[in-house]
């Protein structure tokens, strides 16, 4: 048994949704019974959230431009992938969604406000939507289906935008209504990014939570591999348009997977490898559009652990903000206090270094969140900054991380020397280094625009073009 997830661009339009049901039709016919997991429509989650925005802030031209897109785009789906006896009840289910979501703006509307909670019920539309097209798709190619909504099988807890799921309820869920269908040959079709507190108000697991749905699904359902269907041949590399000799890697480890998700590789979503990890489930990332293309699979121990790096990814459009005093020299809990100045502001910092010395910390966060965390940390250590123990308190905008990532690195020495050798030769300069005791991630800052010169160079060090 496999679980498959299909992204927004697997998922586009109704031309890729039925490329996407011939892909599972024929899983189902010569693999077994998949369980499929399908994202929103490409943009449709960003639709709903502008629009609901919109209603919030009595913008009705936005809301009902979305709403008549959000019929049209849906609809035209929708006459594409159903059979012809099965299209009139599609549509009908179509409509009662979106007249569904006009009703949650309208109450929005009244309100004048968008609560986490309403975001959230606003946010599942594009799911909910999806996965009966895909459903009545996969029936039209022959294979019986049938659309379920994540409420009913995924409980979490009530953090809304980020919920985490509960195991134990929702292992007894998945199980009770999946493994009927799955005995009788259906196929369950079910939305991704979605589940629901005890009490049943609907919550979302983060932007990207469909590959999470996956690998809670298959946690739950003890699968044999979990398959995240996505527009690329697996995880390469490099980003193909910086390098265009990258190349698709055959195998990475769990870790290498989470490093390289959380440093901007469009892997798969971060918190999908904690599942996969404990019941040693596989994931295997494959192309839509090239099913029968190389893949990556994702496993606990590759055979390959001899490559020194593996892959080398980026980020853009990033901040370095640094914290720098001599009176700082000694004084404990000043890096505690500044990293709880960022995270009340909500905050995520993606990278932190410090001066051996300990007179100055320098961290790196998204470049949007600057004034804000420059407000909070000069908040924060305004007594410092009277007293002259924190000198000053300054951000260096249009940065970006480059990565370098391989359990290979682990005990080797050197692997920061090379790197800095690769940029030396091409004049790049390194504003900020972090390594991992492990290894198995070295991160440098550098400026945004020589990032693309950057990641060539490390590339093309490391041989890692073949």
């Amino acid at each position: 048994m496999v679980v498959m997830k299909f992204g927004g661009t697997s998922v586009g339009d109704g031309e890729r949704i039925l490329r996407a049901a011939r892909i599972v039709a024929r899983e189902a016919t010569t693999g077994g019974t998949p369980v499929v997991v399908v994202s929103a429509m490409e943009g449709v989650t960003d639709a709903l959230i502008r629009a609901a925005r919109a209603a919030a802030h009595h913008k009705s031209d936005l809301l009902h431009r979305t709403i008549a897109e959000l019929y049209s785009r849906h609809e035209e789906a929708a006459q594409k992938v159903a059979a012809p006896g099965e299209r009139g009840t599609l549509l009908a289910e179509v409509r009662a969604l979106v007249r569904e979501f006009e009703n949650l703006c309208s109450a929005i509307q009244v309100l004048g406000e968008l609560t986490p909670r309403g975001l959230d019920a606003v946010a599942s539309l594009g799911e909910r939507l999806s996965v009966r097209l895909l459903a009545a798709a996969v029936r039209r190619e022959g294979a019986p289906a049938r659309a379920v909504e994540a409420t009913e099988l995924i409980v979490t807890n009530d953090r809304h935008g980020a919920a985490s799921p509960l195991w134990e309820p929702t292992r007894k869920r998945t199980r009770t209504a999946l493994l009927p269908l799955l005995e009788e040959g259906v196929t369950p079709v079910v939305t991704g990014f979605i589940g629901a507190t005890e009490e049943g108000a609907i919550t979302t697991l983060g932007r990207g939570g469909s590959d999470f749905s996956a690998a809670i699904l298959g946690h739950c359902l003890d699968v044999e591999e979990v398959w995240i269907w996505t527009d690329v041949d697996g995880v390469m590399t490099a980003d193909p348009q910086i390098v265009p000799e990258a190349r698709t890697l055959p195998e990475l480890s769990y870790a290498e997977a989470a490093e390289l998700s959380y440093f901007g590789a469009k892997v798969i979503h971060p918190k999908t490898i904690l599942p996969a990890v404990e019941r040693k489930i596989p994931i295997r990332i494959k192309n839509t559009f090239n099913p029968d293309g190389p893949s990556t699979l994702i496993v606990e121990e590759p055979q390959d652990n001899k490559t020194l790096v593996k892959a080398i990814t980026s980020i853009k459009g990033l901040s370095l903000l640094t914290v720098e005093g001599r009176g700082m020299l000694g004084v404990p809990g000043i890096a505690a206090k500044l990293f709880s100045a960022v995270a009340e502001e909500g905050i995520s910092v993606l990278m932190i270094s410090q001066s051996s010395s300990e007179q100055s910390i320098c961290f790196v966060i998204r470049e949007e969140e600057t004034e804000g965390a420059l407000r909070a940390l000069r908040e924060a250590f305004a007594p410092e900054l009277a007293g002259r123990n924190v000198d000053r308190i300054w951000a260096e905008r249009g940065v970006a991380i480059v990565a370098a990532v391989g359990k290979g690195m682990k005990e080797v020495p050197g692997i920061a020397a090379k790197l800095f050798g690769a940029l030396g030769q091409e004049g790049i300069n390194v504003i900020s280094i972090a390594q991992g005791s492990s290894e198995y991630n070295v991160s440098l800052v550098v400026k945004e625009d020589e990032v693309d010169q950057a990641v060539r160079a490390i590339h093309r060090e490391f041989a890692l073009g073949g």
